[in-house]
């Protein structure tokens, strides 16, 4: 949730918008680059971090996926190479990923 508060000349604005995985992963793909990278780098914060959730919607669409396969499109969700290596660290330490061993590359599930 997004929550807003401030004034529009005399008039008090108190708005809050609900924003479901979806929502926040489509503004996380229409940020500009530097937001996108200053968004991956900074911890998540109750949830809302907009890459984060963007890059668990992406490997629980996927259902499994391939380590060097999740890292391009980590990159390319987050603008940056470095951005989405802390997206994949990220994920592998996550209750929700299960990580094997491939035959070439490590294989991200995920599990709930």
């Amino acid at each position: 949730m997004i929550r807003i508060r401030g004034h529009v000349g005399e008039w008090p604005v108190d708005l809050s918008i609900d924003m479901d995985d979806q929502d926040w992963a489509q503004l996380a793909r229409q940020l500009p680059l530097s937001a996108n990278v200053q968004a991956a780098q900074a911890p998540a914060e109750a949830g809302t971090d907009a890459l984060w959730l963007g890059a668990q919607q992406l490997l629980r669409e996927a259902g499994r996926m391939e380590g060097p396969q999740l890292l391009a499109e980590l990159e390319a969700l987050s603008g940056s190479a470095l951005a989405g290596k802390r997206l994949l660290v990220r994920l592998r330490h996550s209750a929700q990923v299960k990580v094997q061993s491939g035959a070439d590359a490590p294989i991200y599930n995920w599990v709930t």
